[in-house]
């Protein structure tokens, strides 16, 4: 359903099909069952078991292993991080939760369980600034792939993932998982039946109260076990904080976008699906680390961005140490139209009337609540597309989710830029050159941009 909708917005196409071509032209500005593990588990034919590899194993990345192993037929072959401690912690949690490990091979340097001839499928689930250079790697390697949101540190890294999927033509689903959400899926529909009227302003929101200060803490050596130079990999050479370690890296530019991209490709991609909208015109924003100003973040923890499309505007707004945003939710996206609001967030849907001389404008819309998984379903989508091989039937291709990804580093672009700046939708470039040096991460350390 997603793709069909999709399939309609000839703006969005044409930009996606500009993105893969500016990668293309190598353009660069200056709760787990019982189950026994097997080879091979029962109820599928050897045919169809598919035999997966997960790279980056921390987080994210372990949460979409435990979802991939509750489907039938699929096997775990490999597991990879750079810290030695996770890699150990993993295991011995598939163990409990009655995966067997013992003919699971382990590595700390990606590329080695990229050889293995066994391997049908990737998860990666490592921070931001890996994940163009690991997906392309895969897709090479004839691997499908499962890769965490964001998909690139980067508007280029982002378009090289879409152009990468294309020419090797493998299944790359992204972990925006709320695509496979029904009542997502519902809400979106009812905006685009058109019962709220004109709609001319979106909200985005992440308003995350549960986080606190990260402390300012000395340099040190990288702790037993750890493959340091591996975690750095393209990013900038320095030397080791625990602050930029695992989870934290997140409020580092060197390797992610904070919460505009983190908190962003969820909300901001159903704004975006919602009004059938492609890449704006014009985008501002304003904040600062308002909240923690003396904490060890880089990236704002309160930020305003407004975004200009044809005939409407969407706002987006995040805030740290803050709970109740918009219509007192903590994230959410709501359409505001001349007859209603409807606001959708993880939990529901529901529609507010606009009111006139006390008279409702349309009827009221009732909660509608979540009724389903939408990290099981994701990953179900994902095991069936790969047996399938109809790729169009993927909930959350990677060419999607390279226009949510675009549109987000936008917004910390014109953030970075401190002034309005503008998007030339012909060049694939802002129209502001200083704005351009954004439009790619800087890689070191002897790694350079995939060139597809």
């Amino acid at each position: 359903m997603f793709l069909k909708i999709y399939k309609t917005m000839s703006s969005r196409r044409k930009f996606l099909q500009n993105a893969s071509a500016l990668a293309a032209g190598g353009v660069v500005l200056s709760s787990f069952d019982n189950k026994t593990f097997t080879i091979f588990k029962p109820g599928v034919s050897p045919s169809d078991q598919l035999k997966i590899g997960a790279i980056g194993i921390n987080g994210m990345g372990f949460a979409d292993l435990s979802a991939m192993l509750k489907h039938d037929g699929v096997n775990l072959v490999a597991l990879c991080d750079v810290d030695k401690s996770v890699l150990d912690k993993r295991t011995s949690d598939l163990s409990k939760m009655g995966v067997g490990t013992s003919k699971v091979k382990t590595f700390s340097d990606y590329r080695k369980l990229l050889e293995l001839k066994d391997v049908d499928a990737v998860i990666i689930g490592t921070p931001d600034h890996w994940h163009c250079k690991i997906m392309v790697d895969a897709c090479a390697a004839g691997k499908d792939v499962y890769c965490e949101k964001p998909v690139g540190n980067s508007i280029v890294e982002s378009a090289a993932m879409a152009a990468a999927q294309k020419k090797y033509n493998r299944v790359v689903q992204v972990g925006q998982w709320q695509h496979s959400n029904k009542h997502y899926q519902d809400a979106v529909d009812f905006v685009h039946a058109g019962k709220l009227g004109n709609v001319r302003l979106v909200k985005a929101w992440a308003y995350q109260g549960w986080m606190k200060p990260v402390p300012v803490q000395p340099d040190g050596n990288p702790p037993p076990g750890v493959d340091y130079d591996m975690w750095l990999g393209p990013a900038k050479k320095r030397p080791f904080n625990p602050n930029r370690f695992h989870f934290n890296f997140r409020w580092y530019w060197d390797y992610a976008g904070g919460l505009m991209t983190d908190w962003g490709v969820h909300m901001i991609d159903y704004a975006l699906l919602g009004s059938k909208a492609s890449v704006p015109k014009s985008i501002v924003a304003s904040g600062g680390k308002f909240a923690y100003p003396n904490d060890a973040e880089e990236t704002p923890d309160t930020l305003t961005a407004v975004f200009e499309f044809e005939g409407f505007n969407m706002l987006w707004e995040h805030a740290t140490g803050i709970n109740d945003g918009p219509y007192q939710r903590d994230h959410g996206v709501a359409f505001i139209g001349n007859n209603g609001t409807l606001v959708v967030d993880r939990g529901g849907w529901e529609v507010f009337p606009e009111k006139i001389n006390g008279e409702n404008k349309m009827e009221a819309v009732a909660r509608q609540p979540r009724t389903d998984d939408g990290v099981a379903l994701h990953t179900k989508n994902f095991v069936e597309t790969v047996r399938s091989r109809k790729i169009e039937d993927l909930r959350c291709p990677v060419q999607l989710a390279a226009h949510v990804a675009t549109v987000c580093q936008m917004g910390n672009v014109a953030f970075r830029m401190g002034k309005k700046i503008y998007w030339n939708a012909a060049s694939n470039k802002f129209t502001d050159e200083e704005a351009n040096k954004y439009l790619v991460a800087e890689y070191h350390n002897g790694y350079t941009l995939p060139k597809v």
